[in-house]
């Protein structure tokens, strides 16, 4: 007897923008096809969105404001609401992940902390600092203290309401990099909302691989040194390549993510 596939939920949050962290998202979760099968719905652009039948779902990064009221954001907070009740409810649970932008804005919908802009654009492979929680979850088990990871975001959340993450069982997992210089907020990078429930404000899907091969290209690099400088550039080169920087992150937070939704589901009842 052929066991039956899980269903994966691809939610795509990039509204048309081209981007690499779809096309990454995929390729991870192409690694899981004996396993699982996989849909990819346009949230923001075409309004697409799964039902509750699906086991796991992946939220994207993209464009724009966390706070957009657009048309599809109703119905997708509800998605989410109703994911997270049949959790609370069920003993099959759902398991979702949230990247970035997605991130924020479930971020605000719970109401956790102060989702502001940033004085200025963060991007980067940059340093990302575990808490204390963060280095016992199992999602990032096995990478260094501080790791790295894919960070572009002109949004951040900060000033977390502790008492609103008791209130929801959620936790901080990692923080941004430490700025000994600078009197600024570090930015919440990792939430555990539940169990089954977590997101990440950097990209753990980004692909060191295909990254660097973009970036590469001429147009790609200039478009990084007028934005950002060329030690900018130089520096987010020199860590794509370093197999304890961005392939290590790339390798295990999404596929920890995948690989532990999958166990957790298919466990038999205990009785």
């Amino acid at each position: 007897m052929v066991k039956e596939k899980l269903k994966l939920a691809v939610l795509d949050m990039n509204n048309n923008q081209p981007n690499q962290g779809l096309r990454c998202i995929k390729e991870i979760v192409g690694l899981f096809n004996k396993e699982v099968d996989f849909t990819v719905f346009n949230v923001r652009a075409k309004g697409e969105l799964p039902d509750t039948s699906y086991d796991i779902y992946i939220s994207s990064g993209g464009p724009g404001s966390p706070l957009d009221e657009g048309t599809w954001r109703k119905p997708y907070v509800e998605l989410m609401q109703e994911l997270w009740d049949i959790n609370k409810n069920s003993y099959q649970k759902k398991h979702a992940f949230f990247i970035c932008y997605s991130f924020q804005l479930m971020c605000h919908y719970f109401k956790l902390g102060e989702l502001k802009m940033r004085k200025s654009t963060s991007f980067g492979i940059l340093r990302v600092h575990k808490t204390k929680i963060g280095q016992k979850d199992i999602l990032l088990e096995g990478l260094n203290d501080p790791f790295y990871a894919v960070d572009s975001r002109d949004w951040q959340l900060v000033q977390p309401r502790l008492k609103v993450f008791k209130e929801h069982g959620a936790s901080i997992l990692s923080l941004e990099k430490i700025r000994t210089h600078v009197e600024l907020e570090r930015a919440i990078m990792a939430v555990r909302f539940s169990k089954e429930f977590v997101g990440t404000q950097f990209h753990p899907e980004a692909d060191p691989v295909s990254m660097e091969s973009y970036f590469a290209l001429e147009k790609n690099k200039q478009v990084v040194i007028n934005n950002f400088g060329e030690d900018k550039y130089d520096e987010m080169m020199d860590r794509m390549d370093d197999s304890d920087k961005l392939a290590m992150t790339y390798n295990t937070i999404l596929p920890k993510f995948i690989t532990n939704a999958i166990t957790t589901i298919e466990q038999p009842i205990l009785s």
